[in-house]
């Protein structure tokens, strides 16, 4: 049974029977909010971005530990973007990442999951136009939901969201519901908040 987390909340990621996962599916998902202005505005659609940041003692260390649109897979070939969905339309995830567990190098501590709107400042747009976003941790294998958690703040003016972090605890992965929301344009300056 998929566990609906609160921001904050904390919860191990293992398989129904209680064993190690090997493979989870990241899915995060969101709809662009009713457009309001008048009959000859046009307002471009809102594109987000989901990446994955790989830390290490919490930080990221080099650029090449960044999966996004960019960099579909890391070098490890143990995290790998689905790709670029361009405006959030349809029902369920919006753009997937995949993580192989059991095959993580022991140097990575953390997978950091972030999304951010695509020239957000040059467009005007912010995350209070934005809604019915979440992410949720799937197991791979048995295509499963483990635990989802759904952002309901309201996010006016800000560009960008750190939804939640896979991190490795004791021998044991787990996964944290941050929902913090922030005003970085693009990848790049969401990436700074985790170099040293």
């Amino acid at each position: 049974m998929s566990v609906n987390l609160q921001k904050g909340q904390r919860v191990n990621l293992q398989k129904d029977g209680g064993g190690a996962l090997r493979r989870v599916m990241v899915g995060l998902g969101w709809d662009e909010a009713q457009k309001i202005g008048g009959f000859f505005r046009r307002q471009e659609e809102i594109d987000c971005d989901a990446s994955a940041f790989l830390c290490t003692g919490g930080k990221l260390m080099y650029k090449e530990d960044i999966v996004y649109f960019g960099n579909l897979r890391h070098a490890t070939g143990c995290v790998a973007h689905q790709g670029d969905n361009l405006t959030g339309a349809g029902d369920g995830d919006d753009e997937q990442i995949f993580v192989e567990l059991d095959r993580l190098p022991e140097a990575y501590d953390k997978i950091v999951f972030v999304v951010n709107i695509y020239q957000a400042r040059e467009r005007r747009q912010h995350f209070g136009m934005i809604k019915n976003a979440f992410i949720r941790i799937c197991d791979a294998e048995t295509g499963k939901e483990l635990c989802k958690y759904n952002l309901s703040e309201n996010y006016d003016g800000m560009t960008a969201m750190i939804f939640g972090e896979i991190y490795r605890y004791q021998g044991t992965w787990k996964f944290s519901a941050l929902g913090q929301p922030t005003q970085d344009n693009g990848v790049g300056e969401l990436a700074n908040r985790f170099i040293n």
